[in-house]
């Protein structure tokens, strides 16, 4: 990679990263990875495989890491994701994310972290994630969002109090060390238009719930998984009028058909002039047509995958730059320069 790749330091700096759990589907995408893909063009992107934050939940279940980090990073790139306009990186690469997390640990309140909803309630759900690790994930979130002075974070609406606990750690950092030159700066969260994508039983897409279409399915599996969806219950027989406000299908064509298309099949629905499977191929063919460029690309970075190690490489050490510089700075306003 050549000095004039490098992502220009004159744009306002966004970080986002995901949890390593293999190929992704299109949930990741439209929940994601789109944003990312208009982000690159016009800001300085960082985008890291969330590998600790994978082991605060997942513990047990690494047999499979190092697989699901490079079959992810294919996906990134196979959507798009320029490396020439981006820095990809691994988290456990940067122990700098570590002495920062420990840093900002010794002055932020633990309650703040007890506090987070998320962890009461999967907490209760399973014993098993009662760890120092998962408690203190939302202060490792803020450590890997304030190492790079990100002004901006890409998520989701429900992922916004992350956000706001960065701020309030960075806000209190600066109170108790700072003075009146703050170090870290506080981040604003970057919404997603589609922050949660219809999967094919009706529900939220994810690939632990088994109703996911993968990136990267083949065209024949796509027009499997979509044939068999559930419709309308209420249209039982072909000449029933359906109504798509009932239909779990509906929601995916709201992604990906057109207006006009979506008028024409609501019409077909409610008069019964269509059947479901007539109203499931337009959908079919879109996502046929999206997917593509995506196996086509990662075709190739599969079939070279020294490639893609030597991005994320490559991605570490200008990342590493980036953290060892903030990391001087902490040092010197705790008093830990000498």
């Amino acid at each position: 990679m050549t000095e004039s790749a490098t992502p220009s330091q004159s744009r306002e700096r966004v970080l986002s990263g995901m949890r390593p759990t293999g190929a992704l589907h299109l949930g990741h995408y439209h929940g994601a990875l789109k944003n990312w893909l208009r982000l690159q063009q016009t800001h300085d992107c960082f985008f890291f495989v969330a590998d600790w934050h994978a082991l605060t939940t997942h513990y047990q279940q690494r047999e499979n890491l190092e697989h699901h980090v490079y079959d992810m990073v294919v996906d990134w790139l196979a959507a798009g994701i320029d490396a020439e306009q981006a820095t990809l990186f691994i988290q456990s690469r940067m122990p700098e994310h570590a002495e920062l997390f420990t840093l900002l640990a010794m002055s932020t309140p633990s309650s703040w972290l007890e506090r987070i909803p998320s962890y009461k309630d999967q907490v209760d759900k399973n014993r098993e994630l009662a760890t120092y690790g998962f408690l203190g994930y939302p202060l490792l979130q803020a450590a890997d969002i304030l190492l790079y002075k990100a002004s901006g974070v890409p998520v989701g609406e429900d992922q916004t109090a992350h956000v706001e606990i960065t701020r309030e750690v960075a806000r209190r950092f600066n109170r108790i060390y700072c003075g009146e030159q703050p170090v870290l700066p506080e981040p604003q969260a970057l919404l997603t238009e589609t922050s949660r994508l219809t999967g094919l039983d009706g529900q939220k897409m994810s690939k632990s719930a088994g109703n996911a279409i993968a990136m990267r399915d083949a065209p024949e599996l796509v027009e499997s998984k979509i044939n068999t969806m559930p419709t309308d219950p209420q249209r039982v027989r072909r000449s029933d009028a359906g109504d798509p406000s009932r239909c779990p299908v509906w929601p995916l064509h709201q992604v990906y058909s057109s207006l006009d298309t979506r008028v024409e099949l609501e019409q077909g629905c409610r008069t019964a002039s269509i059947g479901c499977l007539d109203c499931k191929r337009p959908l079919i063919e879109a996502i046929q047509k999206e997917q593509a460029p995506w196996r086509e690309r990662a075709e190739e970075l599969l079939a070279d995958p020294k490639k893609v190690h030597w991005i994320v490489e490559v991605g570490t050490e200008r990342a590493r730059a980036v953290a060892r510089k903030t990391l001087r700075e902490v040092r010197g306003a705790i008093g830990l320069s000498y």
